[in-house]
């Protein structure tokens, strides 16, 4: 199966396989930013993962089913990512999730971490 053709199955996930790949996604994240040893608390309830740092700012990722995006609202700004080919992409300018993160969490933490999937 050709990339084009993986990304418009991916496209029509079922609502299960959505939050399937959302809960696996934001496991992957609570894992990388445990893994990095930054003092970041992480809460989660359902589909709403909540990161918050010293300093009082959050960053808040949180599924959207209807839309089948992931939001991601940090102080950085507010932005939406589809999964796609496997990954999950911003809708604006294509960049691909944890490297966004990577930039947004080590700021609001002011120390540089890298967030591996």
């Amino acid at each position: 199966m050709d990339r084009y053709a993986k990304g418009i199955l991916e496209s029509i996930m079922s609502d299960r396989e959505f939050l399937d790949e959302v809960d696996r996604t934001l496991a992957a994240i609570e894992s990388a930013i445990e893994a990095t040893g930054a003092d970041i608390e992480i809460s989660r309830s359902e589909n709403v993962l909540t990161l918050e740092f010293d300093d009082g700012s959050k960053i808040v990722i949180n599924s959207q089913l209807p839309m089948r995006e992931l939001w991601v609202a940090a102080r950085a700004g507010g932005f939406h990512f589809r999964h796609s080919l496997g990954e999950w992409r911003n809708t604006r300018d294509a960049s691909e999730l944890f490297a966004s993160l990577t930039r947004w969490v080590s700021a609001q933490a002011g120390v540089p971490l890298l967030l591996a999937r």
